[in-house]
């Protein structure tokens, strides 16, 4: 049975801890015990070790041969036993017995959770070239839980896969390749190789359990797929039955290269988003040019009037029109101006819909938006007269 494997690494780091999955390390004996509680007085030769931290214990071990990360013969003084015991197990013994050494060396430090550490210890051993099938794949599949814990998860893939080359159904090495390959949001990958470690192994809980997981994110991953066609497809939907009513209702809409924001994010709409006859709701833009203000009206209908319009934006207290600026706001008192395809001004009656003045006047949109001018009757002529055309189409900037 043939596998394929992902080999690029990702910044994404793993859903859940994986470094205690499936076993600590291979031939690590996993109910050995951290604590010293209850334990007898150590021996005077290791009473030393009593108050040293981890680290503190760490250096003094690599002082003993079997746990010496390498052999520095310029500082051989000569008569040192451990040195001499260091050279002879670097230089005597069988392939097979050096790799074993090693292999040790990194379970102790794995245990230690000293995972770099434990990584260039298999390293060692997988250098010596065994070529024990078994020896060789435990150096591998070892090394490839410590780059798990540190993850390094294409290393942790490409040390799973020389374990397989040697040893196929090595259920640890599937699950630890499958693991690396779930950070990485490779699941159609790691889901491939779990389904084989289970052909091998059914009853793996560690396997069955990121199987699951895995076949669940798939599952969410495609709902979110398909939820966003969907949108998008309603969406599509939405923006053509738009565009008909626009054109039924011949309202033209002008794009400009600085469309104004909406306060709240209303948008040019029909009331029934799939029905072209529905009413067209409007976001508006009142401008009152005698004062410099302005006021935003989030949904004006099609069937609505200036006069309506002015009635909802000028209920305010009787303080506002007591101001000189706004004396002649009463909504009877003002008058309604929609600017024309030209750059150009044209009046709306108090009571002809919007809707109307489209149809009629061919007054256009601006990005979506209503642009309503509402003045003083008094100021009208004044500020009509004062309307410059060019001004008008140079700002708008069309597209």
């Amino acid at each position: 049975m043939g596998l394929c494997f992902f080999t690029q690494s990702s910044p994404y780091p793993p859903p859940f801890d994986y470094t205690y999955a499936m076993g600590e390390i291979t031939e690590i004996d996993e109910d050995s015990k951290d604590t010293m509680e209850g334990a007898p007085e150590l021996p005077p030769g290791m009473s030393k070790f009593a108050n040293m931290t981890s680290d503190e214990m760490l250096k003094e071990l690599k002082k003993s041969p079997f746990f010496m990360d390498e052999y520095d013969p310029s500082q051989d003084e000569g008569d040192n036993p451990q040195l001499e015991a260091l050279k002879s197990l670097q230089s005597e013994g069988t392939p097979d017995e050096r790799a074993e050494i090693f292999k040790e060396r990194g379970n102790d430090l794995y245990r230690g959770k000293k995972y770099k550490e434990a990584a260039e210890a298999y390293t060692q051993g997988i250098e010596v070239e065994c070529g024990t099938k078994y020896i060789e794949a435990a150096l591998y599949t070892n090394r490839a839980a410590c780059n798990l814990a540190l993850k390094n998860y294409a290393r942790c893939i490409r040390d799973c896969r020389q374990c397989l080359d040697r040893q196929p159904k090595n259920v640890k090495a599937l699950f630890r390749c499958a693991s690396a390959m779930f950070a990485i949001s490779k699941y159609d990958d790691a889901e491939k190789v779990l389904e084989y470690a289970v052909s091998i192994d059914n009853k793996s809980t560690a396997v069955n359990s990121l199987l699951k997981k895995v076949v669940e994110k798939k599952r969410s991953l495609e709902e979110a797929r398909e939820r966003k066609e969907r949108e998008a497809a309603e969406k599509k939907q939405r923006e053509g039955t738009l565009q008909k009513a626009l054109a039924a209702r011949e309202v033209i809409n002008i794009k400009t290269s600085l469309p104004a924001d909406t306060p709240d994010g209303s948008k040019l709409h029909l009331e029934d988003a799939n029905d072209v006859e529905s009413q067209l709701i409007i976001p508006t833009m009142v401008v009152y040019p005698t004062t410099g203000e302005f006021d935003f009206v989030a949904e004006v209908s099609e069937l609505s009037t200036p006069l309506q319009l002015a009635e909802i934006v000028m209920d305010r207290p009787d303080s506002y029109f007591e101001d000189d600026n706004h004396k002649n706001f009463r909504p009877k008192k003002l008058e309604a101006y929609l600017e024309t395809i030209s750059g150009g001004l044209i009046k709306i009656g108090k009571k002809v819909t919007f809707g109307k003045a489209f149809a009629q006047a061919h007054a256009p949109l601006f990005d979506g938006l209503l642009r309503v001018y509402l003045v003083p009757k008094v100021e009208a002529s004044s500020w009509v007269s004062k309307w410059d055309k060019r001004i008008a189409l140079g700002k708008r900037a069309v597209q």
